[in-house]
This record gives C-alpha cells, sequence and structure tokens, in this order.
C-alpha cells in the first residue's frame, strides 16, 4: 500500500486594507498559498490576531482612518516578533516610512500599485523568511531547555569552569555520591592519557585510604606508587590503575575488575569509566569500593553522571579555548578600531572664516556610524554624518564601503549636488545592503563660502540643525534652531533613491550640525524635563523621567546646545555635557558641525 504524504499546514496571512476591493483581491490572491484573515482596520485586525493568534506574514495598507499601518504594526510587535510586517503605501509617506524603518519593524514596503507577482513573490518570500526564524527559535529554545536542565543536574560538579580544578570536583564528587573507597580521574586528549592521575575524596570526607602522600601539587597518591627508584613521582608507571584508565581512554568502553576476595587483602572491586563527550573521551574515572561488584543501579547512575561530567569538561576544555581566542579576537578588534579610526578624518584644512568639529564613539570595538569633511578643488565643503543599521563588524564593513563609495563621487572634477551623489551612493550599495537586509541613513550638506549658500539632502537621517550660535554666546534666551526637514527614504530601501533638494544661506554667527541617533536616542538621567519631545508631559512623567531615565531627542539636545556659549562651538564640551547625563553609551554616536565666524 503506497503511503499517502501528509500535506504540510498552509502558513497563516492577515491582509489589512480599509478598501473592500484591495481587500477582496490580496485575499483571492493568496488563498492558495496561505490561511488568509481578513481585517478592514487596524482595530479589527488587533481583534483578528487576539482571536486566531500569531500570524506568519501582515500585510496592510499604510493610510486607514483611525489607526494607520505602521501604528498598527507596532502594537504587534511585542507580542508577535516573529511574525514578518509588510507595509502597502505610495512614495508620498516617506516620514512614516522613515520612522517605522528606523524602529525596525517593517520587512519590506511595496509601494502602489503594485505588481500582483511582486507582491506575491515578496510575501512568499517572507513566508519563507518566517519559517526559517521560527524554526530557528525552536531549536534555540529547545536548547536553552536543555542546557537549563543540564546545569541543574550538574550543580555539585560545575563550581569552576577552570579546567584542572574541573578534573578534580569531578573525582570527589563521584566518590563522595557513591562512597568510594577512592575515586581517581585521568584527563585525555586525541584519544591518550594527558597530565598526572587526579584524585578525589573517600567515603570519609578526606583523602582517600591510608598510608597516601601528596605530590607537592596536592595530588593525593598511593604511598607505593608516590615514587621510583629515584624518588620521583611518576604515577603512569606505579600506580596500579594507570594501565587500566589508559585502556579505557583508548577504547572508550566501560572496564570493571575485582580480586573477589582472593588475596589476602578484603574485597575490592574498581569501575573504569570513560567520560565521553561527541565520541572524544575527554577523561577516565576509576572508583573503587569495597565490595566484591558495583550494583547495577549504581552503574546506571554513574552513566548518567558520566554523560554530565563529559559535558562540563568539554565545557571548561572549550572555556580555555575561547577565553585564549577572545584574547586574541580582543587584540585584533583593537587593530580594527584603530583601522577604522584612520578611515575616518582626523584633520582637514582650514577654511578661513569656517570653525568645523567631528567627532565619532563607536558603541562597542567597531561601529557604523562615519563622518566625512571634504574642502572640494573648487573650495566647496562637504560635510556628512551616516549611519549604518545595526553594530559591530558587520556595520563597520558597510561603513568602509560607504565612505570608500561617498570620497570617489565627491572628488569629481565639478562639485556635484548632494541629492546626486546620494543617488549615486544607493546605487552602489542597494544590492549588497539588500541581501544583508541592511540600511543605511545618511545627511549631508555642500556649503559655498563665497555664497554662504548651503544644500543639502538626506537619507532618512535624523533632521540637521541650523542656529545661531552668536546668539546664545550673546545670551538671548529666545534663540530656536531650524530643523532642516527636507528627507528621503534611506539607503538599500528602492532600488532608485530620489528627493528634493534642500538650499539655505547661512548668516555669520549661525552654527550648522549633523548628528546620529545615538546622540538622540541617548538615554539620560536628571536633564530638565523642558527637553522631552513636543514638550508638554505633565509633572509627574517628568519627576519619573528625571530619576528613571529617557530619550535625549533633539529637543534635548538643544537644551544642551543651549548651554554651550563659546565661540566657536566646542563638540568636546557638548558631548562631555552630555556624558554626564548619560546612563550608558548603547548606540555608535557621531557628531558634526560647521559654524560661520
Amino acid at each position: 500500500m503506497s503511503q499517502v504524504s501528509k500535506k504540510k499546514p498552509k502558513q497563516k496571512l492577515m491582509v489589512v486594507d480599509d478598501e473592500p476591493d484591495n481587500l477582496d483581491l490580496l485575499f483571492r490572491t493568496f488563498r492558495r498559498d496561505f490561511k488568509v484573515y481578513k481585517a478592514e482596520s487596524g482595530f479589527q485586525a488587533l481583534d483578528v490576531l487576539e482571536a486566531e493568534g500569531e500570524m506568519a506574514v501582515i500585510v496592510t495598507d499604510q493610510r486607514m482612518p483611525g489607526m494607520n499601518g505602521t501604528e498598527f504594526l507596532s502594537k504587534t510587535v511585542d507580542r508577535y516578533p516573529d511574525t514578518v510586517r509588510i507595509i502597502l503605501t505610495g512614495y508620498t509617506d516617506v516620514d512614516d516610512l522613515v520612522g517605522a524603518i528606523n524602529s525596525g519593524k517593517v520587512y519590506r514596503y511595496i509601494t502602489k500599485p503594485w505588481s500582483p507577482d511582486n507582491l506575491k513573490a515578496t510575501v512568499l518570500g517572507a513566508a519563507d523568511a518566517y519559517r526559517v526564524l521560527k524554526g530557528r527559535t525552536n531549536e534555540l529554545n529547545r536548547a536553552l531547555r536543555q542546557e537549563s536542565l543540564l546545569n541543574d543536574m550538574m550543580a555539585a560538579i560545575r563550581g569552576s569552569l577552570d579546567y584542572d580544578s574541573m578534573l578534580r570536583t569531578i573525582a570527589e564528587t563521584l566518590g563522595r555520591n557513591f562512597q568510594t573507597k577512592r575515586s581517581v580521574i585521568q584527563a585525555a586528549q586525541g584519544g591518550k592519557p594527558t597530565g598526572k592521575l587526579v584524585e578525589g575524596f573517600g567515603d570519609q570526607g578526606t583523602s582517600q585510604g591510608s598510608g597516601q602522600g601528596t605530590d607537592g601539587e596536592g595530588l593525593l597518591l598511593d604511598a607505593s606508587a608516590a615514587s621510583d627508584s629515584d624518588g620521583t613521582a611518576d604515577t603512569a608507571d606505579h600506580d596500579p590503575y594507570g594501565d587500566l584508565l589508559a585502556e579505557v581512554i583508548k577504547s572508550g568502553q566501560y572496564q570493571s575488575h575485582s580480586n573477589n576476595g582472593k588475596s589476602e587483602d578484603a574485597p575490592e572491586s574498581a569501575l573504569l569509566v570513560p567520560l565521553v563527550y561527541q565520541q572524544e573521551c575527554m577523561a577516565a574515572v576509576c572508583l573503587v569500593k569495597d565490595e566484591k561488584s558495583w550494583s547495577q543501579t549504581d552503574q546506571q547512575a554513574i552513566e548518567q553522571v558520566a554523560e554530565q561530567a563529559a559535558l562540563a569538561l568539554s565545557q571548561a576544555r572549550l572555556y580555555q579555548r575561547i577565553e585564549a581566542q577572545t584574547n586574541q579576537l580582543r587584540s585584533e578588534l583593537e587593530v580594527a578600531r584603530q583601522i577604522q579610526g584612520n578611515l575616518l578624518r582626523q584633520k582637514w584644512p582650514t577654511v578661513d572664516g569656517l570653525s568645523i568639529e567631528a567627532r565619532c564613539s563607536p558603541a562597542q570595538e567597531v561601529g557604523g556610524d562615519f563622518f566625512e569633511v571634504f574642502l572640494h578643488p573648487k573650495g566647496d565643503v562637504w560635510l556628512a554624518v551616516g549611519d549604518v543599521s545595526g553594530k559591530g563588524v558587520p556595520a563597520a564593513l558597510f561603513m568602509a564601503s560607504a565612505i570608500s563609495i561617498l570620497r570617489q563621487q565627491l572628488a569629481q572634477a565639478e562639485s556635484p549636488q548632494p541629492n546626486d551623489v546620494v543617488s549615486q551612493l544607493n546605487q552602489g550599495l542597494i544590492e549588497n545592503l539588500v541581501d544583508s537586509n541592511r540600511f543605511i541613513t545618511l545627511a549631508i550638506a555642500r556649503y559655498t563660502p563665497s555664497t554662504r549658500e548651503l544644500a543639502y539632502a538626506n537619507a532618512g537621517h535624523i533632521y540637521p540643525m541650523v542656529w545661531s550660535q552668536a546668539a546664545i554666546a550673546n545670551g538671548d534666551p529666545q534663540s530656536e534652531p531650524s530643523y532642516l526637514k527636507v528627507r528621503g527614504v534611506p539607503l538599500g530601501i528602492l532600488p532608485v533613491w530620489k528627493a528634493n533638494l534642500g538650499t539655505l544661506v547661512l548668516e555669520p554667527g549661525d552654527a550648522f550640525l549633523l548628528a546620529s541617533d545615538g546622540i538622540t536616542e541617548a538615554t539620560v538621567v536628571g536633564l530638565d524635563s523642558d527637553h522631552h519631545k513636543g514638550g508638554n508631559s505633565s509633572a509627574n512623567n517628568a519627576s519619573t523621567a528625571a530619576t528613571s531615565g529617557h530619550m535625549l531627542h533633539q529637543a534635548g539636545l538643544w537644551t544642551l546646545l543651549k548651554q554651550q556659549a563659546s565661540r566657536p562651538l566646542s563638540l568636546d564640551q557638548l558631548l562631555a555635557d552630555l556624558h554626564r547625563y548619560e546612563k550608558d553609551q548603547e548606540d555608535d554616536q557621531t557628531i558634526l558641525s560647521l559654524e560661520i565666524l
């Protein structure tokens, strides 16, 4: 009889749109491949999730009355973190896109009108991503449960990750638990004994047997085996169980030996146990009792303990190896940090009438933030700050690529337009960014000293700021900044990057500031509550924030800037003031200023 293969259950897909025609079209598109749930609003979609549970994929329209798409999706993140989220939107929703992208809640954006084939391919890809993520999450949960169980069972013999002390602890624990006359352990590697025999303790809680001495290193040895003819310790040649332990290490098989009371001594039996982990013998233990043989119950119990002891030894050896590798990695990362620091310009030519400063501090050894200061041969001054999503080495590699392409664009014979530079940068990085599921935010500006014109472009970065530093230095309490709000989507989101160019004219005494979100999203404690975003928090909320911490935001950054009365502006002093309020640096921090003297 042929076996009928069981079909895998369909994954669950939710489509949310306030237009019934679109909703029906989405339902018909995916009903053959998914178990599709429909909702006409974000509120109804939340009710469906409450009733039906986690979805593999959610596809939602952005613009809906009452609750837009990003608001709805943000309410699903905590409860359903593995769900893959897709938004249907138009090119005009740039600010909504930037906010959702930076918060990391959305897998893909699909612009209207969409191509049914492209939409279906995207959703099927999202379902595959969900399946892989869910599988890995389940595997991780199983591994964590197993590790928790092993930790409980190994509590008595895992007091230290030091390999040598672990050997002694295993021998001592087995000796005490099974009330042995003697317990001794031999380390092994590559199928051969390594090092000396390590003695545990017997059933009296003291050194085992009688007439024993030490080898001067705390290892307990039989007096008859403590020295050879010239008086030096040599347990491998003289311990009666040394050869037997070597055989067990080589074979990986249990052995038992007994004198059956035939000698003048009392009956004695020895059980030799290999501690094997992943087909490698980590050590072998010899347990000796004043009995003719070991009971079956004791042998089964020892087999279970031996598995855990082998795992503990493997972890201890791995810990030593990882510790050595970690020290080497730290050294290499320090070199990488120095190299990355050298990629960022530390010095640039002086420009009459201008003060330019830049600072970059990664949260880890290396990071994804970067800045660029470039003086074009035609006289233009270029300034840029970028932020690669994520942290550490992967972000640093994209940072290096971005700087390389950016400098190629800026070095053209004719000074280009900032938005053209961003478009070319997106074209050079889009494939790798999409493949790595990363994006880059970037703000770039070109200042022309002869006309004092500042032209800028923004790819999903936080808004640049312009204000009169001269007014602050003169103590003007009414001085307020201007936020340059012309902005497009981050790099790596759309195949072709397009956005308007922003322009303005700077006056003498004006300052221009670019910063990464590591500055504005820093958690601060004790800063005046008027820096809160929106500036209308209640007194209770302000008091709580002052003690527990809250994000700085750009309004809080302005609070710190108003305290900088020096001319020119000092970024070192600004960062020092920030760090007085900051709890811990959680993200890369980059800041760049241009001041017209």
